[in-house]
């Protein structure tokens, strides 16, 4: 394929307009591959937070928690939210961070299974998982008395499901390595062994296809800031599969879950649903920011919706593994996701061949190919684990929304310039700054 190729996948794009509802940096001369970091700006954005700020705070003040529906935003961006992931309405509600709603749903899960089944006192995950889940855990295990049992790789997780497993928990994409778990499959295997599972879509709500209810799931949690575009620290979302929310405990029992909150009454009883796992306010400024990014991949249902993107994912990131190991052979870089389709999420990550000069200096890399005006990311290695889990990673995502054929192109250019130049030794590169 060449560059024009790539052009004419562009031109072709049913998709490419879409590309339109965001603000492009620089002009669009940005190459942008961090989406599964933060996604861009929707241009509807900053008119949507002006409006509230102006009209709904300015002059409606408190009026508007009821005029303009401030306080039904959580349930409201829920089901939007919801549609994406295969997910009914009234199921899911927008609270907090990822890293709270994991302690929420994980902390009724382990409750409920030492009320059916004590002796279950286990929760498997994977080693690589990202570490604020694995922090979560070891906190909730202690607190009940349980233990986590960590896997070395996907071969390992059904044979560490068994009569001592209470809980699985796993991030359906993996952020280090872009690895895709058949959801599905790890379900099945987690009510035969009489496990619940409880699911991070950090790295695949907005990215992919993502059927909740149909492939068994339990509980979900997700962030809004990623592939939903909802800005800088948006917040995250929560999900119980509905024959499980009336037996949930919800272990931050704030008065917005509360059955009649506005009762103020000195006992807590919680509210019926999802509802209960809402803890305090509604931060409404980041919620109005949040829907405007959902509201750019529903956008897309017309055009196929989440089948047609993860379709154009695929075929990106598949353009982007063939160029690398075209225009950056010779420089020892070997690809850390997974090279099947069906295993993938939407991102790329490399790393170097412990023999290539460039070993060690994957940040320095990243650096130097951002001051050529292409944006990835770095993640450090494991100091625990394989030795994949312990390289250092280069990171690229892909969100279909906005990025080209043509983006993924140039920017595989510009790496094989950096390695070929060794640009990435100058002593500017190498200077780590506090968010990496």
């Amino acid at each position: 394929m060449t560059r024009e190729h790539a052009q004419a996948l562009d031109a072709a794009d049913p998709l490419a307009p879409l590309r339109d509802q965001f603000h492009l940096p620089q002009g669009g001369g940005l190459i942008y591959l961090d989406g599964n970091s933060l996604g861009l700006l929707p241009r509807a954005a900053a008119a949507r937070l002006q409006q509230l700020i102006g009209q709904e705070w300015g002059e409606g003040l408190i009026g508007s928690w009821n005029s303009a529906g401030w306080m039904a935003m959580p349930s409201r961006i829920g089901d939007k939210i919801a549609s994406l992931l295969g997910a009914g309405p009234g199921e899911l509600v927008v609270a907090d961070s990822t890293s709270v709603n994991l302690f929420k749903l994980l902390s009724a899960a382990l409750a409920i299974q030492r009320q059916d089944a004590p002796a279950r006192r286990v929760v498997v995950s994977e080693r690589s998982n990202f570490p604020t889940d694995l922090y979560i855990a070891q906190s909730l295990c202690r607190e009940h008395g349980c233990s986590l049992r960590l896997v070395d790789s996907p071969g390992q997780i059904a044979e560490a499901l068994g009569a001592d497993t209470a809980v699985l928990m796993l991030t359906q994409v993996n952020y280090r390595s872009g690895r895709l778990h058949d959801m599905a499959a790890l379900n099945a295997a987690a009510h035969a062994a009489g496990a619940l599972a409880l699911w991070d879509l950090a790295h695949s709500a907005g990215a992919l296809p993502v059927a909740l209810n149909a492939d068994g799931a339990d509980f979900a949690v997700g962030c809004g800031y990623k592939f939903l575009n909802g800005g800088p620290g948006a917040p995250a979302f929560a999900w119980v599969r509905p024959a499980l929310i009336d037996r949930c405990v919800q272990p931050l029992s704030g008065w917005l879950g509360h059955a009649a909150p506005f009762d103020f009454a000195a006992d807590y009883r919680p509210a019926p649903g999802i509802a209960r796992m809402i803890c305090g306010t509604p931060p409404v400024l980041s919620l109005a920011a949040l829907e405007c990014g959902v509201d750019t991949l529903l956008a897309a249902e017309p055009l196929g919706g989440m089948t047609a993107l993860r379709a154009k994912s695929l075929a990106l990131t598949r353009l982007f593994m063939d160029r690398v190991a075209d225009r950056c052979a010779g420089h020892g870089l070997l690809l850390a996701s997974p090279d099947a389709d069906a295993q993938r999420g939407s991102q790329v990550s490399l790393v170097f061949d412990p023999t290539s000069d460039a070993f060690g200096a994957a940040y320095a890399v990243v650096q130097a190919l951002i001051e050529r005006g292409v944006v990835g990311d770095f993640r450090a290695g494991s100091p625990v684990g394989s030795a994949q889990d312990r390289a250092d990673i280069l990171r690229f995502g892909v969100a279909p929304l906005y990025t080209r054929f043509v983006d993924v192109w140039d920017a595989v250019e510009r790496l094989g310039a950096v390695l070929a130049g060794g640009e990435w030794r100058q002593a500017r590169h190498k200077l780590r700054a506090g968010v990496t």
